[in-house]
C-alpha cells in the first residue's frame, strides 16, 4: 500500500511541475499500474518465444525454417494453371486468417517436386514475421532425435513437449518410413497433444488420402479436420528442374 501511495503522491507533484503543453502518459496511478501489467506480459511472451527458439535450436540445430526454404514466399512462388492458384490461395488464405482463435491443421499431398515445401515455407515466413513461433521438422529427423533420447536413457516427454509449444508445427515426409509402428505412435502422439491444446498442425506427405489414413489412422485423419482443417492436392509434375538455386549434387 505505501508503495501505491508514494507513487500516487509523486504523480500529483509531477502533474504540478510538468508544463501545460505537455500531455502526461499517465493521469492516474490505475493507468500506470494496467500499463505496467500489459508490459509485463508482453515481456513474458517475448521472452516464452526466445525460451522456445533456443530449444528447438538445441534440439534440431535450427529453429524455424530450414535454410533451403527460407527464402520461400507468396510472392515468389509461380502459379501455372487453375489447379496451383487453387492450392496458392488455400495456402495464403490460411496464413492470412492464421489464430484468433482458430486451431485449423493443413495437410499438403502429392508427388516430390511440387510446391508442398514451398508453400508450407511461405506459411511459415509470414507466421515468422507477424512474431508467431514455427517449426518445420522431417519425421525421419524427429524418430532420430526421439531415439537420441533413449539412447541418452531421456523419456521423450521434453521433445514432444517442445514440439507442442510452438505456434504451428509443420511435419514433412509424413509417411515415408511406412510399416514403423514406432513412427506412428510419436506422430499420433504429437498430433493428439498438439490438437488438444489448440494447436495446429500441418502435414505434408506423398500419400494420398487413403494411403495416410492407413498410415496415421483414421482417428488421427479425423482430428486433423478440426475447426475447418484443410486437404490440398498437388497433382501436377516436379518443377524442381527448373529451379535453378539449387546446387548440383556431387
Amino acid at each position: 500500500m505505501k508503495n501505491v501511495m508514494g507513487t500516487g503522491s509523486a504523480l500529483e507533484r509531477l502533474k504540478k511541475i510538468i508544463p501545460a503543453s505537455v500531455q502526461p502518459k499517465f493521469t492516474s496511478v490505475g493507468e500506470w499500474q494496467a500499463w505496467q501489467e500489459t508490459e509485463g506480459r508482453k515481456r513474458s511472451g517475448e521472452i516464452d518465444k526466445m525460451n522456445q527458439r533456443a530449444r528447438s535450436e538445441k534440439i534440431f540445430g535450427r529453429a524455424g525454417i530450414q535454410a533451403l526454404h527460407r527464402s520461400c514466399s507468396f510472392a515468389n512462388y509461380e502459379v501455372k494453371g487453375p489447379e496451383q492458384r487453387q492450392a496458392y490461395s488455400m495456402a495464403k488464405s490460411y496464413a492470412q486468417n492464421f489464430g484468433g482463435g482458430s486451431f485449423a491443421s493443413f495437410v499438403f499431398s502429392g508427388a516430390p517436386g511440387t510446391g508442398k515445401n514451398h508453400l508450407a515455407a511461405a506459411i511459415g515466413n509470414y507466421l515468422l514475421g507477424a512474431g508467431h513461433s514455427v517449426l518445420v521438422v522431417t519425421i525421419p529427423d524427429l524418430m532420430l532425435r526421439v531415439r537420441e533420447c533413449y539412447d541418452d536413457g531421456q523419456s521423450e516427454s521434453s521433445l514432444l513437449n517442445d514440439l507442442c509449444n510452438v505456434d504451428l508445427l509443420v511435419l514433412d515426409e509424413v509417411g515415408i518410413q511406412r510399416g514403423s509402428s514406432g513412427e506412428k505412435v510419436i506422430i499420433n502422439q504429437v498430433i493428439d497433444r498438439r490438437l488438444s491444446s489448440m494447436r495446429p498442425v500441418g502435414i505434408l506427405t506423398n500419400l494420398n488420402h487413403g494411403e495416410l489414413v492407413n498410415t496415421l489412422g483414421a482417428r488421427v485423419m479425423d482430428r486433423l479436420q478440426m475447426d475447418g482443417g484443410i486437404w490440398v492436392n498437388f497433382d501436377w509434375e516436379s518443377y524442381r528442374k527448373n529451379v535453378s538455386h539449387l546446387r548440383p549434387v556431387k
